[in-house]
């Protein structure tokens, strides 16, 4: 059952009062019986249509187990076509559309991989051609389907980063002369910090586009005979904006493409032998392999950043390193490594002076150490709330109070994360307010990653149903993530 195939439930089945009580209430366990009796479906065909398995929609049906995941409830809604209101969700996209044929995906072999290129400059070159060009030819939903991809994990993507530690091998210079000057450079290099600052606090592809075709005009001037201060110069502005395409695909939900974005930036930096940003895209694919349950493959891609930055990382890119590291321990439950690793990164960070490092990195300051960590010591929580849900709550604290709202995406993570720690807290009360904070922060961004956390937090409402102000917490969310 997928968006163009229509709902199996008959209207007048929806008009009954039983099933539309059950529904607006969440009662899945009265929904499911009820369309098993009156709307001719058997377990199978509701499991078939939610892309549940029968073993879950039995469950469900018993009443051993309660949907509270709020994707669960969207994966409902479709698969049995069942209005939004019904359910307190905003109107579905099938509600208000007509139903049209997707276009094909693109064949997996025409997609720009980076798996085989070597580490050549101008390999570099024709790969960041070759990625932009598709990404921009392409509409957004041929894009979707297409790009979206599994990243890669394990050796299949270890191995061929081994290079990144070796020397640049050189390549024949190209027949066109180009023409920029330093001042040209430097407009691109403005343009680079600007996108970056954007993505940071809005998060989300909002820019995505523009981001790609300078990235592609990058491409096309490095293309060209530029001299030699100039063509470092490309290179690393190159790697910081393939490093923001790699964020903003990610935010967006297209793992491979931004896979392969960072895989660019990550040979671009080294082209520009610019080999502290290539740790900090190292830095950003363990991010993505941590949020993909890879912790493993997260530690490892550190270990090489820190193997290859050892002697040119400033304080600040020592301290980022270091959280990336102590979240992969706490990933893996090892707390002890990941207090050492935390400790590392303070007394890092204690060493960074004003204006010494990248622009970049400047938004790892004592706020975004706080907030890093106790996202970390909330991931421990989850497992024992008891000895870690009030060191976390500390820290995201410390994080608000450093950070305001002009930080975007952090702060509506911070947001989320503290309305978890008071409900691991018992703390009705408070995670009310902080989740209504969160939502409110969460309005501010476009980032997937946000939307995916509150997603994370709706569970811990509907626990607690019974409470007024708890469902009232819990529809704003839901209201949010229907849209």
């Amino acid at each position: 059952m997928d968006a163009t195939t229509p709902g199996p439930l008959a209207s007048d089945l929806l008009e009954r009062e039983d099933v539309r009580r059950a529904l607006a209430e969440h009662d899945f366990a009265a929904a499911f019986a009820l369309i098993k009796k009156y709307g001719g479906l058997s377990q199978n065909r509701i499991a078939s249509a939610c892309h549940l398995t029968p073993g879950k929609v039995s469950t469900i049906i018993s009443g051993q187990q309660q949907v509270t995941s709020f994707e669960v409830i969207v994966r409902i809604s479709d698969g049995l076509r069942i209005p939004g209101h019904l359910l307190g969700l905003a109107p579905r996209a099938w509600e208000t559309r007509s139903v049209q044929e997707d276009p094909p995906p693109e064949p997996e072999g025409e997609r720009p991989s980076t798996d085989e290129v070597p580490w050549r400059p101008d390999a570099t070159v024709n790969l960041a051609a070759n990625l932009t060009r598709s990404d921009l030819v392409m509409d957004r939903r041929a894009a979707t389907r297409a790009l979206a991809g599994a990243a890669i994990t394990g050796a299949a993507l270890l191995d061929p980063l081994e290079g990144w530690l070796q020397p640049a091998a050189s390549a024949a210079r190209p027949r066109r002369r180009g023409r920029l000057g330093a001042r040209e450079v430097e407009e691109l290099e403005s343009t680079a910090r600007a996108f970056r600052a954007w993505d940071h606090k809005y998060g989300g592809g909002l820019r995505r586009k523009a981001v790609l075709g300078q990235l592609s005009e990058i491409a096309a001037h490095l293309d060209e005979h530029q001299t030699p201060q100039v063509e470092q110069r490309l290179y690393q502005v190159m790697a910081q904006l393939a490093g923001t395409a790699a964020t903003m695909a990610w935010d967006t939900g297209l793992q491979r493409r931004a896979q392969n974005y960072y895989l660019l930036a990550l040979r671009a930096s080294h082209a520009g032998d610019d080999m502290v940003f290539g740790a900090n895209v190292l830095a950003g694919m363990a991010r993505q392999m941590l949020y993909r349950d890879q912790p493993q493959d997260a530690l490892e891609l550190i270990r090489l950043a820190q193997d290859g930055a050892r002697h040119v990382a400033g304080p600040k890119v020592r301290a980022m390193l270091h959280t990336r590291e102590a979240w992969a321990y706490a990933a893996m439950g090892r707390t002890a490594a990941f207090q050492r690793a935390t400790v590392q990164a303070a007394e890092a960070l204690a060493d960074a002076k004003l204006g010494e490092e990248p622009y970049w990195i400047a938004y790892f300051d004592e706020a975004e150490l706080a907030g890093t960590t106790g996202g970390r010591l909330l991931d421990l929580a989850r497992q024992n709330p008891k000895q870690h849900a009030e060191a976390a709550a500390m820290e995201i604290r410390q994080a608000l109070a450093r950070r305001g709202p002009e930080a975007g995406r952090s702060h509506a993570l911070d947001r989320t994360g503290l309305a978890q720690c008071h409900f691991l807290l018992g703390d009705l009360t408070g995670a009310v307010e902080e989740t209504h904070r969160a939502v409110d922060a969460a309005r501010a961004t476009r980032s997937n990653r946000v939307r995916a956390q509150l997603g994370e937090l709706y569970p811990y409402t509907v626990g607690s149903s019974a409470a007024r102000p708890v469902r009232e917490a819990r529809d704003r969310i839901r209201d949010l993530l229907s849209t």
